[in-house]
């Protein structure tokens, strides 16, 4: 498949962990400017403020909220930890609804020292309970594997195939599957378990950045599309082969783009969308 370039900025969203230093206010008055059409909210710069309102002035700026980020960290030694994280995700869910955003992405969570096969099991049950929930507040929960390098504390689902399992056992139209190209390109299976889970009517999310060589913090050192090895213009044609319509979500951690001039960061992340996107 030889996958088209893109032309404008009408499936672009930017989660707003992306621009790190900038409030919710300034991100909706930035992201409008720039012409972005879609936002991926983080929890943090909802603190103090009245979400139903947030909501209300990202679509008033034109733009759709994709998603709440993040949902998830099921695991946990003891049981309060659970229930802690079961009321948590409620709250989530709830944050959700208000800003009518359509899903919450979940980071499912791992144990230091746990074994994996505990860690999933808390995941399942996690998923279990709160599903019902989501359901009925017409909210969708976006399972994001991540990479292996994260599997000691962040999540135990680190691979297409296993976040494929879940959704299919659960087999709700509520539960899918958020694809990361930073997190999956490394997966020889990557293009046949995508097509299974659009097959499957489970593909929720699109996330790109770009995985640098050398990179100086495993966390936050993420590239801007371009700046390293991903094909993400290959791994986009397998999605909208597998039925895929929805936004491409910029997600960058990085403090050496936080540590820069945010506006003009902006417009590099439109220029690198349309160019290597």
């Amino acid at each position: 498949m030889n996958p088209r370039k893109l032309e404008n900025l009408d499936r672009l969203a930017v989660h707003t962990i992306t621009t790190k230093p900038w409030s919710i206010e300034e991100i909706i008055a930035n992201y409008h400017q720039a012409g972005i059409s879609g936002i991926s909210v983080w929890r943090e710069v909802l603190e103090k403020r009245n979400p139903v309102r947030i909501g209300e002035d990202i679509q008033n700026a034109g733009m759709e909220v994709v998603s709440l980020v993040r949902g998830g960290f099921f695991t946990g030694q003891t049981d309060a930890e659970i229930q802690a994280s079961l009321d948590d995700n409620r709250r989530a869910i709830d944050e959700a609804a208000a800003l009518n955003a359509s899903m919450v992405v979940l980071v499912c969570g791992a144990v230091p020292g746990q074994a994996i096969r505990r860690s999933l099991a808390q995941i399942e049950a996690g998923l279990e309970t709160l599903l019902p929930y989501a359901e009925k507040c017409g909210v969708s929960l976006a399972i994001e594997p991540l990479h292996p390098m994260y599997a000691d504390s962040r999540s135990a689902i680190c691979t297409m195939k296993t976040a494929n399992e879940f959704a299919e056992k659960f087999d709700s139209p509520h539960l899918g599957v958020a694809v990361d190209v930073f997190h999956l390109w490394w997966d020889a299976d990557i293009e046949s378990e995508i097509q299974r889970c659009g097959d499957n009517g489970n593909l929720l999310a699109f996330h790109i950045c770009d995985w640098k060589i050398g990179m100086a913090d495993m966390l936050n050192d993420r590239g801007l599309m371009g700046e390293g090895v991903i094909q993400i213009r290959e791994i986009r044609a397998w999605m909208e082969a597998a039925g895929f319509d929805g936004f491409h979500e910029v997600e960058i951690f990085s403090n050496r783009w936080w540590n820069a001039d945010q506006k003009q960061f902006l417009k590099q992340i439109t220029a690198a969308y349309l160019g290597h996107s």
